[in-house]
């Protein structure tokens, strides 16, 4: 039952008792945005993404934003589903039994309601370790799956 004398939400603000997950980015994006698939990947061929990437961990996040193609500055954002969302296959199952990293992806928008702005990154040697095993992986043939 509605009461019209009751505040009305924001679509800006979190929504209460919704699941509130990261996405590590290079985009300077506004609260209330909307990030939708069809953008370029960050990795493998860099074709046009059906899916958007997020997580329910600080970690992965934090790789989200250091690996990201452009210029900008590392973000990480706290973002909503609009829609279904699923495992991320590129971890589940493949990488580490289960998704323990609690990665997933959506073919719907994903709302931004806030930003972390203090986060502790990894090491250049990491990042750059990290960079050569990803280079290493399409070298081979081995891509992301989409």
């Amino acid at each position: 039952m509605s009461n019209k004398n009751e505040p009305q939400m924001a679509h800006t603000a979190h929504t209460p008792f919704i699941q509130t997950y990261l996405h590590g980015t290079k985009a300077d994006l506004k609260l209330g945005q909307l990030l939708e698939a069809g953008y370029n990947s960050n990795f493998g061929k860099q074709n046009k993404a059906r899916y958007i990437y997020f997580t329910a961990t600080l970690d992965p996040a934090v790789w989200g934003a250091e690996l990201a193609k452009g210029d900008g500055r590392e973000r990480i954002y706290l973002i909503e589903p609009t829609g279904p969302i699923e495992d991320d296959p590129n971890l589940t199952n493949q990488k580490f039994n289960g998704n323990p990293s609690m990665s997933y992806r959506s073919q719907h928008p994903l709302r931004v309601v806030g930003e972390v702005t203090v986060w502790h990154s990894h090491s250049p040697d990491q990042i750059e370790a990290m960079k050569q095993a990803i280079a290493q992986l399409e070298a081979q043939g081995i891509g992301a799956i989409e």
